[in-house]
This record gives structure tokens, sequence and C-alpha cells, in this order.
């Protein structure tokens, strides 16, 4: 694989695009100090080579819908390779886990559980439970109030290092 080569240009796109989403040419063009056709060459290029995943809009959700927030830490009976797969494949499947990550140390994974009330939560556990995913014992947070919910900020990740990234 030919590594990509990003330079301070390639880093201001992305970080536009990053604070703000989807962006006009023209818009992505000024924010960035670039004229517009080179700034979209260098869009697409970044694009292709699968650094931008996708766009989405952060949505006030308790504003619009009652939820229950809850994070679940998870750990798992045994440590093979399919014990692992079979509960990711699982939770691959079920739209109310909305994060999860696998970790080292005491438990195996953590999710964010989003349901529209704690006994949907409770059900939802139940049938993870029942699905014989391998869960050993599992541990229930219940979201309180969200303090803070960001992407990490890629200028600050980036300053003084140069960026070489694999194409797929």
């Amino acid at each position: 694989m030919k590594p990509l080569e990003l330079d301070a240009a390639d880093i201001r796109i992305l970080c536009a695009l990053q604070r703000n989403g989807q962006l006009s040419k023209s818009r992505l063009a000024e924010m960035v100090g670039l004229s517009a056709t080179p700034c979209w060459a260098r869009f697409s290029r970044l694009k292709k080579a699968g650094l931008i995943r996708g766009y989405r809009a952060e949505l006030a959700l308790a504003r619009i819908v009652d939820l229950a927030k809850v994070v679940v830490t998870v750990s798992l009976k045994s440590h093979r390779k399919s014990d692992f797969d079979r509960f990711e494949k699982h939770i691959l499947q079920c739209p109310e886990v909305i994060d999860c990550i696998a970790t080292g140390g005491g438990m195996d994974y953590v999710m964010t559980v989003v349901t529209t009330s704690l006994p949907a939560f409770q059900t939802l556990m139940e049938g993870m439970l029942e699905a014989e995913l391998g869960i050993d014992r599992y541990m229930t947070y219940i979201v309180t109030r969200e303090i803070k919910a960001t992407e990490p900020d890629l200028a600050r990740l980036m300053a003084g290092r140069v960026a070489r990234l694999d194409t797929p």
C-alpha cells in the first residue's frame, strides 16, 4: 500500500469538516485558505482514501424523545477468539448499542446503550444473556447527565507531527 502523506492544508480540510460537517465547496475552500478547485481535489483524495467516513447532525435527543442512556461494562467467561467474535457479531446487530469498545484490563467491553426506558434496557440485557453470548458479568451505570461528548481534536493531535497514513 502506498502511504498517504498529509500536509498542513489536508489537516485544515479534515479539521474544518470535523468541526462543521458537510460544507459547500466554496465555504470549505474559504475556511482552509485555498481556492475551490484545489481544495475540492484534496477533499476528493481524502475521501477516496477513507479518511472521511460520513456526515451527521448532532441531535438533542432528550428534547425529542424520552430515553434512558446506560453505560455497561461486560466481562466474558472465556477469552477465545470465537467468544469475542460471537459477542461482537451480536452487538453489531443491536441498534440500541450506540458505542462499544473492546478494552484490556478488568472488563472486556464498554458499551453505551440507549433505549426508551430502563425496563426496555433490562429487556435488552436479558435478551443478551439468553442469547448465550458468553457473558460472565456486566455492570451498569445509568447516565444522569451528559457533561461532555465530542470528537478528538485532530489539529491538537497532529500538532508538531508528520502524518503518514496508509491508503486502503
